[in-house]
């Protein structure tokens, strides 16, 4: 009998058989379909490979970094052109993103760049709400904390609606009511408690950043993650079965005989259904767009006249994109309520946000992924991935990697 069962082949049931492979340990990753990665996946659109599902990472606390690097593929790390990315409000024209901001929290309030987005009022309110100290007791902060709330009452309701709450729904496909503040940023709490106010709290995590440092890719794109983890898996005696399905019965069986770590969202019960994203992509030649209009792309305020959350305007954000799509424009939108023609729908819309016509697209792609609840695990199982850890890859990455150590050491 092997060591452990690893149920579920995407990135953080990978990363946990491949640490615990490397420590000696016999490891067996069952993986239900026939490929390995789970969201982080690639599609050929016309004649380029893309990503299908993440695109980039947070470099924060360097662990994905790190892993790059032992899986040699560190001269691969590309960081996205120095281009902003814009915010489409419900209302007006489309305006770049605060340059001091995090999540759109701004470190300053009355940036022009800010006020252009929640106007003159909306920025004064925000410096009088954040003039009173915070301290470390204050209940805004306490364990289960919200950032909704925090921003509501430190900057109020202009700053959180117009700002904050699209940059986060395009970020995390959430409110921010819903974002607990540890996936803000992991030093959110001090800082609030050592500056006593919530931009400070943010100018002081921006300027720890070094510049450049806060999201980075892999030349080729971020899935080239998923045959490096699984190669280096197999090289040190890891055991990967696709097409190996693993029930809530089954997983019993194989617990009574050794360590289960559950990595498939859909294995155990959730706290809630799981969230759909829709992901259209378009390869365009229409060489207006050469001038980035928008930057690396939009996020959409709740309320804009178009379907889409999000344009992400690839071939803009990333310069080995761009000489792989030799002249053309990869745009990708997503949507939390499928149009009934996704691709005309995001030629449409990607027309509105960027203010450019666009042509018949060469090659066209939509894929469907879902964000899982938080899972209910039963006694003795590790559960890893999404459930446990929320979406973003540094955040599913670093609680694997934790999660494998703890294993490691009983």
């Amino acid at each position: 009998m092997p060591d452990v069962h690893v149920v579920g082949g995407g990135v953080a049931g990978l990363v946990v058989a491949r640490r615990l492979a490397r420590g000696g340990a016999d490891v067996v990753v069952h993986e239900a379909s026939d490929r390995l990665g789970g969201t982080v996946a690639s599609h050929e659109i016309a004649g380029i490979v893309l990503d299908a599902g993440a695109e980039s990472f947070a470099t924060r606390g360097g662990t994905v970094t790190a892993l790059i690097d032992e899986l040699g593929l560190a001269g691969d790390l590309v960081r996205p052109e120095p281009v902003s990315a814009w915010l489409q409000p419900a209302r007006g024209d489309a305006a770049p993103l605060p340059a001091t901001a995090l999540l759109g929290i701004p470190g300053d309030p009355r940036a022009e760049d800010v006020v252009a987005i929640v106007g003159r009022a909306g920025a004064e309110e925000a410096v009088a709400r954040d003039a009173s100290r915070m301290t470390a007791d204050d209940p805004l902060l306490a364990p289960g904390a919200r950032l909704g709330p925090l921003v509501g009452a430190r900057h109020g309701d202009a700053v959180l609606d117009l700002l904050v709450a699209p940059v986060v729904h395009g970020v995390h496909s959430l409110h921010p009511d819903d974002v607990p503040l540890e996936r803000v940023h992991p030093r959110l709490r001090a800082a609030l408690a050592e500056t006593g106010s919530l931009s400070g709290a943010m100018s002081a995590l921006r300027a720890a950043a070094p510049p450049g440092s806060v999201v980075a890719g892999l030349r080729g794109g971020v899935h080239r993650l998923v045959s490096a983890l699984a190669d280096d898996l197999a090289a040190h005696g890891g055991d990967i079965r696709l097409r190996s399905s693993v029930d809530v019965a089954a997983l019993e069986r194989l617990a009574a005989g050794g360590t289960v770590v559950v990595a498939a969202p859909d294995v155990l019960p959730t706290s809630a259904p799981p969230r759909r994203i829709d992901l259209v992509t378009l390869v365009v030649d229409q060489p207006e767009l050469d001038a980035a209009p928008r930057g690396s792309g939009l996020l959409v305020a709740a309320g804009a006249p178009v379907g889409a959350r999000a344009l992400t305007h690839a071939t803009a954000k990333w310069a080995w994109l761009a000489d792989a799509a030799g002249g053309r424009h990869v745009l990708r939108l997503s949507y939390d309520d499928l149009p009934e023609d996704p691709v005309a729908s995001a030629r449409a819309d990607a027309a509105a946000l960027l203010g450019v016509a666009l042509p018949v697209p060469e090659g066209t792609a939509h894929v469907t992924w879902f964000r899982p609840a938080a899972a209910i695990a039963p006694a003795g199982i590790t559960v890893v991935g999404e459930t446990a850890a929320g979406s973003g890859l540094a955040g599913i990455i670093t609680h694997a990697e934790a999660a494998a150590s703890a294993l490691a050491t009983k």
